[in-house]
């Protein structure tokens, strides 16, 4: 129950002291090829997607497929949408909450259902 508690606090705490960053802006110009090399391009969705690889490798059996597979859609899904020029606030602010969310997953070892990981990492994406 206590980490329950801190994970909402620490996500609701990210969302009050965040800005927007305009990370990486202007970076590597624009369109398709600035867009699928950007999650690459900073330490942010590095962490995240790391972060991602080992929590769905602790929770073993298919979510070793299932959750990363859900976070590359997921990040699919935005990168269509930034094509279709819809923006999408607090991104930063998600980044550094998926970072540290399940940077504490991973330290607890926690384990929950293959969809509902598959969801949060859905969300985080």
């Amino acid at each position: 129950m206590k980490l329950k508690t801190a994970i909402v606090s620490a996500v609701a705490a990210a969302g009050f002291i965040s800005v927007e960053a305009q990370a990486h802006i202007g970076m590597h110009g624009a369109g398709f090829v600035s867009g699928a090399i950007h999650p690459f391009t900073g330490w942010d969705h590095l962490l995240a997607m790391t972060a991602v690889g080992l929590w769905a490798a602790q929770l073993g059996g298919k979510a070793r497929w299932a959750v990363p597979l859900a976070f590359v859609a997921m990040m699919g899904l935005g990168g269509a949408l930034g094509l279709l020029g819809v923006s999408l606030p607090g991104v930063d602010a998600g980044i550094a909450a998926s970072v540290l969310v399940l940077g504490l997953l991973i330290a607890s070892s926690t384990r929950l259902p293959v969809a509902a990981s598959m969801a949060l990492v859905g969300v985080f994406a």
